[in-house]
């Protein structure tokens, strides 16, 4: 007989979202995809693999989501949990499908996966990004693949 009587030990549910904080060494805007790397928040780029997290607002500082947090501040972010929805950005000439699969490029921002990307998020909602800035598109995160 087992120790335990259950397989799920629990908790019963998650506290929703997973926020995160960590120094980020650049300014980054919210909605800006980073990973951890030596214990602080960087940039996610293509090559990024493992646990990645979409910057929040600066709630804390009482800041809108166009306002970036500085350089060597510490923020938090979120964790990109596959049940949940985020807004992250896409960068301006994107034009994006619904549920397309989205991949990070060189600068935390998501773009269309093209093949041999990891596909990190699907779009949820269809934007054009003609605006001439970095716009927040609602994107829901994908369990980590490659695009074939």
């Amino acid at each position: 007989m087992g120790r335990y009587n259950k397989i799920n030990r629990g908790p019963a549910s998650e506290t929703l979202p997973q926020a995160h904080e960590a120094i980020c060494d650049t300014s980054v805007l919210p909605g800006t995809v980073v990973a951890r790397s030596g214990g602080k928040f960087v940039p996610a780029t293509a090559s990024t693999r493992g646990r990645m997290f979409v910057v929040q607002d600066n709630y804390l500082a009482q800041k809108p989501v166009e306002t970036a947090w500085p350089a060597g501040d510490r923020i938090v972010a979120l964790e990109l949990l596959d049940e949940q929805s985020f807004a992250a950005l896409i960068p301006t000439g994107n034009n994006i499908a619904l549920d397309a699969e989205l991949a990070v490029n060189a600068n935390g921002r998501l773009v269309a996966a093209v093949s041999g990307n990891q596909v990190i998020a699907f779009a949820g909602e269809a934007y054009n990004n003609t605006s001439g800035s970095d716009q927040l598109i609602a994107v829901r995160p994908a369990r980590n693949y490659i695009k074939p």
